[in-house]
């Protein structure tokens, strides 16, 4: 295998899941998500530990996206809280023979789509807070800054082919 092959790494994270400790001199490395570089914390020659962070990309963006998640997800809590007790309540109903089998169905189709929108509400969360702490590129081993191609303003795009923002070598 030819020890100066060059893998892409998205946020330390060799492709096809080989080690880096035994797959590559150089890696080049970029963020898993889209966005401006805000700024480069380290410079060619620089020697940086496993975890350290390399650069960040500009998190106006997706911080707003996150807190328009945490919204999100607070609403489809209440939404799925009001849709239970409505639940209940059309449970109670149809027990005392008060409301129609189809009332209670009703009830029971909107507590259920309630609870899917929050499992959905619960996924873009998790996804915000991921993507917002992506935009921190961190050195995925021990190793020295060879080359820094993506300044600060340099366009991140994380397509199929993303551009390489830092070069480390072992």
């Amino acid at each position: 295998m030819n020890q100066h092959m060059t893998i892409i790494a998205l946020s330390g994270l060799s492709l096809l899941g080989i080690n880096p400790a035994w797959a590559a001199d150089k890696v080049e490395l970029t963020t898993r998500v889209s966005g401006v570089v805000e700024s480069v914390l380290v410079k060619p020659g620089q020697r940086v530990k496993k975890g350290a962070v390399l650069l960040r990309l500009d998190k106006t963006i997706l911080q707003a996206r996150l807190e328009e998640a945490v919204a999100e997800h607070a609403r489809a809590q209440a939404d799925e809280a009001d849709a239970k007790r409505e639940q209940g309540r059309a449970q109670e109903l149809y027990d005392r023979t008060v409301s129609s089998t189809s009332e209670l169905e009703a009830a029971e189709l909107r507590y259920t789509r309630a609870q899917a929108a929050l499992s959905a509400a619960q996924v873009r969360r998790v996804i915000a807070q991921k993507n917002l702490a992506d935009a921190e590129l961190k050195a995925p081993f021990d190793g020295v800054v060879s080359a820094i191609p993506g300044g600060s303003g340099t366009v991140v795009v994380a397509d199929c082919q993303p551009k390489p923002l830092i070069v480390l070598s072992r």
